[in-house]
């Protein structure tokens, strides 16, 4: 299921609930509807609401910090391709091969993670792109410098070739899911139980029906932005292209 559909889904529990919550309020004996208990159910909603509010702020969080860290880490591993780049020009013609490697390797790394069909999976891990980067230091490692000066280029490019099969290898790994979805079912369920109290001791009038109404948006659009931002390759809030869009032209001849 998308993120969109899970957020309807969220939307569409919770405002069940409090319509649930208007229904027994006619249904209930009159003992169920003292200010007694009424008293005692807004007690224990209280506190579940206090627990709901902290464990969604915390998916939130979590969320966008795993979101945030891929984008730095894509925007880093863009940045080490162009140096990678301009060392193997710096190092002069004799570097003509590990950089068309690498270009090509930035191509297809750009269209397997970012494609421009939309029916096309999205996805960091791609075998032939993985084998073109480890040809790329291979390529590097085969060449002989001439002076100092090539020697230290050479040492230089080795050292990025090597950092970026690490990050690419951190960021395939990055792609699973950090959010459980589990944890999403209970906080749920505890936002549902919340409403269905409202809705039991809530005036009946159109104006607490559109209430419950946004206020169930609200909990479905918390949900679709947590998953949304737990997937960062995919989805409405996916990572930009442009810092790879950006490493390829710079590669270009």
């Amino acid at each position: 299921m998308t993120a969109i559909m899970l957020g309807v889904i969220a939307s569409a529990r919770v405002f069940a609930s409090a319509l649930i919550g208007l229904l027994l309020h006619r249904r209930l004996p009159e003992p169920h509807l003292t200010k007694e208990t009424q008293d005692v159910v807004k007690l224990g909603t209280g506190m579940v609401s206090v627990l709901s509010s902290l464990v969604l702020a915390l998916l939130i969080a979590t969320a966008k910090t795993s979101h945030d860290t891929t984008d730095h880490r894509i925007r880093s591993y863009a940045a080490d391709l162009i140096l990678l780049n301009e060392t193997l020009r710096d190092y002069g013609a004799d570097a003509a091969i590990p950089r068309d490697l690498l270009r090509r390797y930035t191509k297809l790394a750009l269209e397997s993670t970012w494609p421009t069909n939309n029916g096309t999976l999205l996805r960091v891990e791609d075998q032939q792109a993985g084998l073109l980067l480890e040809n790329v230091r291979e390529a590097i490692r085969a060449l002989k410098p001439g002076d100092a000066g090539q020697q230290w280029l050479l040492s230089q490019a080795l050292q990025i070739s090597s950092s970026l099969l690490q990050q690419r290898w951190f960021l395939i790994e990055q792609q699973g899911a950090t959010v459980q979805p589990i944890i999403l079912v209970i906080l749920i369920s505890w936002i549902s139980f919340i409403f269905a109290s409202f809705g039991l001791h809530a005036p009946r009038n159109a104006t607490v029906i559109v209430t419950f109404f946004i206020c169930s948006l609200a909990i479905g659009g918390s949900v679709f932005m947590i998953l949304e931002m737990d997937s960062p390759f995919t989805g409405v809030l996916r990572i930009s292209r442009w810092p790879m869009e950006n490493a390829l032209a710079h590669m270009n001849p």
